[in-house]
């Protein structure tokens, strides 16, 4: 008989690691320590003057009540005309929903879909919440080691293997979090090519980092390139990274008509419609001045450039060059197997992390969280100084390990 009052499905899931990071972090800043904090992956900067203008805007011409399930029509437009514009791709609006941040869409995609048993195929290294979401809907994630050799990206063949008749998605994150990692269209190719022997595969793309790139090119997607694909993939995207707009909780999906039908049922029982304010936010953000995006990226590269610079220079740590995203990926395999000042075994990167936050004050998270070990991911989504900080200290607590 189970003793517990809370269902199985919600434990045998965990929390979020990043969020408990950023929670020990903030536990040992009331403590009174100085804890420089690199875990969190949300842009430093303001919401644009002209996106938040508008949010005051519709609130003063009355547009604070419910609206469609699926999103307004205005916002819905503006999506459709994104993904024309930006990806070449073309969908109708029964065709897009609009949901409370990119998560929710890529959860409530496998709340339809999954039945007990069902495989995803989850690439590793991967945003920490990919497997337990599965998980949650009773589905079975496959997670595919990636290493950092190729890229930390799945290959044609890696995909092939993980494929069985229970496989029902692919879960394909470019640039990913945590290694900025992104896909090609010949790599697309690829996989596209595996993908058409076996229909019964469905594809998801967040593409919630598509615009923080520092290489000048355009994120390719696979849809672009095969788009035979269409009517088996559900492509997930939002406007927290690219706008800055973490807060506003606004993301979307677009894909088959059933699916999406399928999702603003389920949504309809479940959350209701995204926040009116917010989505007339999105719809400027989506349609109005572009000229934040390339001026974020610039920073954010000046700061990848700095950081990744300062981290390669200590010695038993190593990263490489991310392509997109904000963070840096970094190998610590050198550092497993030493001891600390303390008389501590670092014995796995998890113990690394702790010791950097024990000993120097500096919040990270482990590669465990991430399917891929022994790597730590710090986010170069603030300001040089503290990266500057961290890195310092980071440098001085290696060096003390015998």
């Amino acid at each position: 008989m189970n003793t517990s009052r809370i269902a199985s499905r919600v434990r045998r899931i965990k929390p979020s690691p990043s969020t408990s990071a950023a929670d020990r972090a903030n536990e040992l800043r009331r403590q009174g320590k100085s804890i420089v904090n690199l875990v969190v992956g949300e842009p430093d900067f303001d919401t644009p003057a002209h996106i938040r203008r508008a949010a005051t805007e519709a609130m003063d011409k009355g547009a604070t009540r419910y609206t469609l399930m699926a999103g307004t029509v205005e916002l819905r437009q503006a999506i459709v005309a994104k993904l024309q514009r930006e990806n070449g791709l073309t969908y109708a609006m029964n065709e897009i929903i609009v949901t409370s941040g990119a998560k929710s869409a890529i959860y409530n995609a496998f709340a339809i879909t999954v039945e007990p048993g069902d495989e995803v195929i989850i690439p590793a290294p991967y945003w920490v919440s990919y497997p337990d979401m599965v998980i949650a809907c009773e589905g079975t994630p496959v997670v595919v080691a990636c290493p950092e050799a190729n890229g930390f990206k799945l290959t044609a063949a890696q995909l092939e293997a993980a494929i069985t008749p229970r496989t029902r998605w692919l879960l394909i994150n470019s640039p990913s979090n945590p290694t900025g990692a992104s896909y090609t269209a010949p790599e697309y190719r690829a996989l596209a090519d595996v993908l058409l022997k076996h229909p019964h595969v469905m594809v998801m793309t967040d593409d919630i980092y598509e615009h923080i790139r520092f290489d000048g090119e355009a994120t390719a997607h696979i849809l672009a390139v095969e788009p035979a694909l269409r009517d088996r993939t559900l492509v997930v995207n939002g406007v927290s990274k690219t706008y800055a707009m973490t807060g506003w909780r606004i993301g979307f999906a677009a894909g088959p008509s059933d699916l999406i039908t399928a999702m603003d049922t389920l949504l309809s029982q479940t959350a209701g419609n995204c926040c009116s304010i917010s989505q007339a936010a999105a719809t400027t953000a989506l349609n109005g001045d572009q000229s934040f995006i390339a001026e974020s990226v610039a920073v954010y590269k000046q700061r990848r450039d700095r950081t990744l610079a300062q981290i390669n220079a200590i010695p038993g740590l190593s990263c490489a060059t991310p392509p997109g995203a904000f963070y840096l990926y970094i190998n610590c395999g050198d550092l497993i197997g030493k001891t600390t000042p303390a008389g501590k075994s670092l014995q796995q990167d998890s113990d690394v992390v702790m010791y950097l936050l024990e000993s120097a004050g500096v919040a990270t998270v482990a590669g465990t969280a991430y399917g891929l070990s022994p790597y730590f991911r710090l986010s170069i989504a603030t300001s040089i100084d503290i990266l500057d900080e961290g890195c310092k200290r980071i440098a001085g607590a290696v060096a003390e390990l015998q």
